[in-house]
């Protein structure tokens, strides 16, 4: 009787490790993603107008959809600076989780 509560236990424990890891891979793998999307878009240039031939606007724009990620980038210039946040967010077990970065490229 002792034994099969023990065995019990310790399955309902790799239940929640199992959960666990499934996070925990989602969550590195959105880490990775946003952390290539700002090195691409700090090598841009950056303009005030449209967005044309690699260059890249101040505004909130959607950027990419890879399987169950999306990301999304907002950009603010002033005169010495650019400011990049870059969201990758993702849905698991219907709660959202989202990964944001943030950086600044001087001009």
């Amino acid at each position: 009787m002792i034994l099969a509560f023990g065995i019990l236990a310790i399955a309902g424990m790799q239940v929640v490790s199992i959960k666990g890891n499934s996070f925990s891979k989602n969550l590195t793998q959105a880490s990775l993603i946003a952390q290539e999307r700002v090195e691409f878009l700090k090598s841009l240039d950056f303009i005030k107008e449209t967005d044309t031939g690699g260059r890249l606007n101040t505004g909130d724009y959607n950027d990419i959809h890879r399987g169950i990620f999306q990301g999304r980038y907002r950009t603010e210039k002033n005169n010495e600076y650019v400011t990049i946040q870059y969201t990758v967010s993702w849905l698991e077990r219907d709660v959202t989780h989202s990964v944001s970065l943030s950086t600044i490229r001087s001009r």
